[in-house]
This record gives structure tokens, C-alpha cells and sequence, in this order.
């Protein structure tokens, strides 16, 4: 069976924004859907969110898929940089992803070495990144940066700030169906309808 896992952002939680919405509509097409209340998630530790998501995982293989939002992309990207030379995940969806700090001293351990993408490209063959051409916090530079060191499809989308809601003052993005349709095109499923 082909499970998915979604990775939430800083300050997030299960039912945050899209994820519900997001995992309903994976649900629907027979995907196995999870998505972990990552732990302390107001003062978030790398230390503590990679063995995590490694427990959740278990063992990687072609059927595992990943989406993360914001802080879930690196967390995923850490994820992959610490898999073994043999193991290898069916895709990820990055959505408003990055690979630096982006000035936050909290966000920092998560960026004490810098994402080693020839590495990750080794575990994980199928990316798509999603992005916004006006989030306050993640520039669109950071996708151009993605697609052109992961070989990442690229989606822009417009005016969609952060893709979140409350926690950073935006309108609650609570249905975002590229996410699903990006996650069936990596894994050669059928053909998205969304809820």
C-alpha cells in the first residue's frame, strides 16, 4: 500500500490549514495517510523531529511518499541526507520549502551543515515544489533553488502567502488540491478529482 506522510510547519498540528483536506482526498484514493503532531512544535528541535519522523516512517521503500510544509521540508531533507546508500522513497511534495533559516535564530539547528542535495537526490527521484509568489517568509528564489538542485517540478502559485492560516496572520488555506494532484502525478496514481 502507498502511505503518505505529511510534515507540518513550525508552530503546526494535524488539523492545521490544508492537511485535513489534503489527507481526505488522499484517503479517497486509497492511500494510507498520516499526519504526526511533530514534537514541540512551538520551540522545534531538530534533534527531536528527525528521530520522530524516522519512528513514524519505519522502513523507507519506493511506496513511502512525503509532503512537508514550510519547517517540514527540511525536516524531510535531513530525513533523506540519513538513509542508508541502498534505500529510496517513492517522492516528496515540497510546499513554501527552504533550505536556510531564513534569519529565524530559531530555526537554526535545523541548518547547523548545509542541505547536501546531491545527497538527497540519491534517496528520493520525484519532487515538486510548490510555492507562492507573494509568501512574506519564503521567497520564490528558494523554489527556483529547489527545482534546479533536486530536478523539482516547480509550481507557482499566486497570491497564496504562506499556504497557512492563523499562526502567521494569513486566511486560513484550508483546501489546496496541487498538493494532492502533485502527489498523485509522482506516484503514477489515477487521476485527481478534487473533494
Amino acid at each position: 500500500m502507498k502511505r503518505v506522510i505529511i510534515i507540518h510547519c513550525w508552530e503546526g498540528y494535524p488539523e492545521y490549514c490544508w492537511y485535513q483536506r489534503t489527507k481526505k482526498e488522499l484517503e479517497a484514493k486509497g492511500f494510507k495517510v498520516d499526519v504526526p503532531l511533530m514534537p514541540n512544535t512551538d520551540n522545534p528541535q531538530l534533534s527531536e523531529w528527525l528521530p520522530h519522523l524516522k519512528k513514524i516512517i519505519g522502513k523507507p521503500d519506493e511506496n513511502l511518499y512525503l509532503i512537508g510544509h514550510s519547517l517540514g521540508n527540511p525536516t524531510i531533507f535531513r530525513y533523506l541526507e540519513t538513509l542508508r546508500y541502498t534505500e529510496t522513497i517513492g517522492g516528496a511534495v515540497l510546499v513554501a520549502g527552504y533550505s536556510d533559516d531564513l534569519g529565524f535564530k530559531e530555526l537554526s539547528n535545523f541548518f547547523r551543515t548545509p542541505i547536501n542535495f546531491k545527497n538527497i537526490k540519491k534517496h528520493c527521484k520525484n519532487f515538486i515544489a510548490i510555492h507562492s509568489d507573494n509568501d512574506p517568509y519564503v521567497s520564490l528564489s528558494y523554489g527556483e533553488e529547489i527545482k534546479n538542485k533536486l530536478g523539482a517540478e516547480l509550481i507557482i502559485k499566486h497570491n497564496m502567502g504562506h499556504f497557512s492560516g492563523a499562526i502567521e496572520d494569513e486566511t486560513s488555506c484550508t483546501s489546496l488540491p496541487d498538493v494532492a494532484k502533485s502527489l498523485f502525478k509522482i506516484s503514477k496514481n489515477s487521476v485527481f478529482k478534487p473533494l
